[in-house]
């Protein structure tokens, strides 16, 4: 009974360690979200770019907000041994949600034909960052921001009990 009882605390703790990190993603994601949407606006609205162009702008420009408050804030605890490797594969990620988020602009405005700037901020800023923004978080936990060999920073524990957390939370 010792057992389960201890266990039930562990996964506690590990969830609370999960609802923090996804607290502060999230976070990071509305101030990125924000300068996405302005910038956006802005390109489409005030400069008279096309609506897929003034996306992919608006997007790169969140994505180095966001690149600076996941490095800084939210995963300031991973491993900073292997930076570059580290940006490289933010920017691999990153642009994979760009196209998701872009596609569904694409897909509305000129495949569907829906085109009122009410529409292009739907399909861009709610449909398509939706579906970027789950991608993101799973990406950059799992393969960007996570603990080295010497030791896992990912939630701020050593990389055995990181792993142990790993397990227990995708069964």
């Amino acid at each position: 009974m010792g057992s389960s009882r201890e266990e039930r605390q562990a996964l506690r703790l590990r969830l609370r360690r999960l609802r923090r990190e996804a607290a502060k993603f999230g976070t990071v994601g509305a101030l990125g979200f924000l300068v996405n949407v302005a910038v956006f606006n802005l390109c489409i609205h005030g400069l008279g770019l096309a609506p897929v162009r003034s996306g992919v702008l608006a997007t790169a420009v969140a994505i180095a907000t966001n690149y600076l408050g996941n490095r800084y804030w939210t995963y300031r605890h991973s491993d900073k041994s292997r930076v570059s490797r580290e940006a490289g594969l933010f920017l691999l990620f990153s642009g994979i949600g760009l196209v998701m988020e872009n596609g569904a602009l694409a897909v509305s405005h000129y495949v569907l034909g829906l085109t009122s700037p009410l529409a292009d901020n739907i399909a861009k800023n709610v449909v398509g960052m939706g579906v970027a923004t789950v991608f993101r978080f799973w990406s950059y936990r799992t393969w960007v921001f996570r603990g080295g060999s010497a030791g896992g920073r990912l939630l701020g524990v050593p990389a055995e009990e990181e792993r142990e957390d790993r397990r227990v939370l995708l069964k």
